[in-house]
């Protein structure tokens, strides 16, 4: 794709499966790992990229199960999809480039990979973002009628197989376009049309609609007995955090995130709204570089 020229891509062996990443920027500067979300690809960076990739050396995997990555069988108890193992893979990744601790950014369903890699990996995060997301387990606990119309998608994914995976493969393409264009968006516009390509190409194959399935499924169980394990052990993220959340979307709405952030974290914990709806990194590109330049600092003012 041509607005990633000038970085390289390669397949990583990561937890039994492959993970595709595009990897590049700044050589020798501070690493910085971007995590995409539902249900979307590393595509969905391509233009904060083109700003962050003067200060950083960025690195835009696929998650398991969705683009290029693999797609592990199913497990019983979904554990392959879980945000434990898909942290565990963007730690095998980095590790294979070198980068012993790095800078971290997550959005959707990234962010809850990157919240899961803090608490599990605390010495190989310097800083996180976390973009429009609160934590996984206050959101179930809170769920109420209104919340569950807007995020109906989470419980219609977590039905068991293969019932959600034939409603939406039946209109995979006019799916995936309502869930770009929702949760606080305007249609779909500001997508790139190489980027909506993209999505198109990976999200609308049967592999990858059961794969976001399972993502949704893990959450619904594994994932929410981790993070009350990780709760009841006093295990928090352990660096500074930066939360963003779209004016328009549902977070801000529903959820008091710094609150809720705040509670999940030693450290410091700072954030605020911008003009957008969920997918804020494609929205308002320049907007969210900017943020996280001001937040992470740049070769010259980021310590060891």
């Amino acid at each position: 794709m041509s607005w990633f020229d000038g970085f390289e891509s390669r397949e990583f062996a990561a937890g039994g499966t492959t993970i595709f990443a595009r990897f590049g920027g700044k050589a020798g500067a501070p690493p910085l790992l971007l995590v995409h979300g539902f249900p979307q690809t590393h595509a969905m960076w391509h233009r904060v990229a083109q700003v962050l990739a003067a200060h950083y050396f960025l690195v835009m995997p696929d998650l398991r199960g969705y683009g290029d990555s693999g797609k592990p069988p199913t497990l019983d108890d979904h554990s392959q999809a879980g945000k434990r193992a898909m942290a565990q893979d963007m730690v095998d990744v980095m590790s294979a480039l070198g980068h012993e601790s790095f800078l971290l950014c997550g959005h959707d369903r990234g962010a809850r990979v990157s919240h899961r890699l803090a608490v599990d990996h605390p010495g190989r995060v310097r800083k996180l973002a976390l973009i429009d997301i609160a934590p996984t387990l206050d959101m179930y606990d809170a769920t109420n009628m209104a919340f569950a119309r807007y995020y109906y998608h989470w419980f219609h994914l977590i039905q068991p197989a293969p019932l959600p995976e034939t409603m939406i493969g039946g209109c995979a393409q006019p799916y995936l376009h309502a869930k770009l264009g929702g949760w606080g968006g305007k249609g779909i516009g500001f997508i790139e049309p190489q980027a909506l390509a993209e999505y198109e190409r990976c999200f609308c194959r049967p592999e990858n609609i059961h794969a976001a399935c399972e993502d949704y499924r893990a959450s619904a169980g594994i994932d929410l007995d981790h993070d009350r394990a990780s709760r009841a052990a006093g295990d928090r993220i352990r660096c500074d955090t930066l939360v963003l959340w779209g004016e328009r979307g549902i977070i801000g709405k529903f959820f008091d995130p710094l609150a809720l952030w705040q509670a999940q974290c030693a450290a410091k914990v700072t954030g605020r709204s911008l003009p957008a709806g969920h997918f804020i990194p494609e929205e308002l590109p320049a907007e969210t570089a900017q943020a996280l330049l001001d937040f992470y600092g740049t070769a010259g003012t980021l310590g060891a």
